[in-house]
């Protein structure tokens, strides 16, 4: 399964699933930056000021599993504890604030973008592995922004998403702490031959778990 972020999904123009399967996710932070400018406009706005209040108590919710290093589960949840109150009551406000704003305002986009994309933007409520935030994401792809004339020689369309993938892969490494020659060297061989059903027990963060059984492809259960 690969999780896509708003460009890509809206390239795309399918609504949840493509034709490969893959899942479409909406960044909560660029939901936010259009209210955030809403409120810039007018930073008295009743109305899109509390949006973008509760929005930030969402993101708190992540912060504070991070601060206290909770595994994906517990953040799971977590989310659904707290988070998942804080997105009905801010969807309440949303739809409220469609129906007072101008339509051609800056708050009246806002409503627009976050309902028609809703389903989206709770993406991360079912795959807790999603971040809320891509900064993570967009900062590990920064040196191939920077370089990005020197990827020419790439060749074809068709090598952008495996060069991605590979890309995803190693900056998944990186974030874990994991060599990315050894992670390679030693799930590489063989991988041809296992079934798929066998694939996600060789993920970087699978890989990275204390689990020892998990730690060799021929230890893996089949």
């Amino acid at each position: 399964m690969l999780l896509l972020g708003e460009q890509d999904f809206a390239a795309t123009g399918h609504d949840s699933f493509d034709a490969n399967g893959l899942v479409m996710v909406t960044l909560r932070q660029a939901t936010r930056r259009q209210f955030f400018e809403a409120v810039q406009l007018n930073p008295r706005d009743p109305v899109a000021t509390p949006i973008v209040a509760q929005m930030d108590e969402l993101f708190a919710v992540d912060a504070e599993a991070r601060h206290k290093a909770l595994s994906i589960a517990a953040r799971h949840v977590r989310r659904h504890e707290r988070a998942k109150p804080l997105l009905d009551d801010i969807r309440s406000k949303i739809e409220a604030a469609r129906c007072v704003a101008l339509p051609s305002s800056a708050l009246s986009k806002a409503c627009q973008y976050a309902l028609t994309l809703w389903r989206k933007l709770t993406r991360f409520l079912e795959y807790p592995e999603l971040e809320l935030s891509n900064n993570l994401a967009e900062n590990s792809m920064r040196p191939v922004a920077l370089g990005r004339k020197n990827w020419i020689h790439i060749g074809s369309p068709q090598a952008g998403p495996k060069v991605a993938a590979i890309l995803s892969v190693v900056e998944s490494c990186r974030r874990l702490k994991l060599s990315v020659r050894d992670y390679l060297a030693a799930v590489l061989p063989g991988l041809a031959d296992l079934p798929i059903k066998r694939l996600p027990s060789l993920t970087p963060s699978t890989w990275a778990s204390p689990d020892p059984k998990e730690l060799h492809i021929s230890g893996l259960p089949s």
